[in-house]
């Protein structure tokens, strides 16, 4: 396969929804006044769950092209310390947040020379490797997203 096919079949996947209900939609079905329902015997809410994606993606992003990367504190700075957002407004932001950041890794993508070459940081990793986390990771969770929904839709 060649590099540009390759590209492209990454920024395919990291949008989602080539294999499973993408997570657009799932959020679009799923009014505000749930976002922050943890259903019963379960440990997070939607609005964790996204927050989780969403810091996530952004950490995999700036690992890749932020010369003075820290890493965060795991799993403390990777899960919000809420588990619901204070308003409307700042859900909203944090879907707004996630999709920029969603584009932000097809752009990095579209831009790689060599998706497979090992990072500077890291000889034992490379851009493929890190794509392939933000891939897994969402779909993953999104999974979760997508039970959150339906129990909680179920439940009007």
């Amino acid at each position: 396969m060649d590099h540009e096919r390759t590209k492209n079949e990454l920024k395919k996947h990291v949008v989602g929804g080539e294999a499973f209900l993408p997570i657009t939609k799932i959020l679009e079905e799923t009014p505000y006044r749930k976002v922050g329902i943890r259903p019963a015997g379960l440990p997070y809410s939607i609005y964790e769950l996204l927050y989780h994606i969403h810091f996530t993606q952004r950490d995999i992003l700036e690992y890749l092209s932020d010369s003075d990367y820290a890493e965060p504190k795991w799993p403390l700075e990777y899960w919000p310390k809420k588990k619901s957002p204070d308003n409307e407004q700042e859900w909203r932001l944090l879907i707004r947040n996630y999709l920029s950041q969603r584009k932000r890794a097809t752009e990095f993508i579209e831009h790689s020379t060599d998706v497979t070459a090992s990072l500077v940081r890291n000889p034992f990793h490379t851009e493929l490797r890190e794509i392939l986390l933000i891939i897994e990771h969402t779909a993953y969770h999104t999974g979760q997203l997508m039970v959150l929904a339906r129990l909680l839709n179920a439940e009007n």
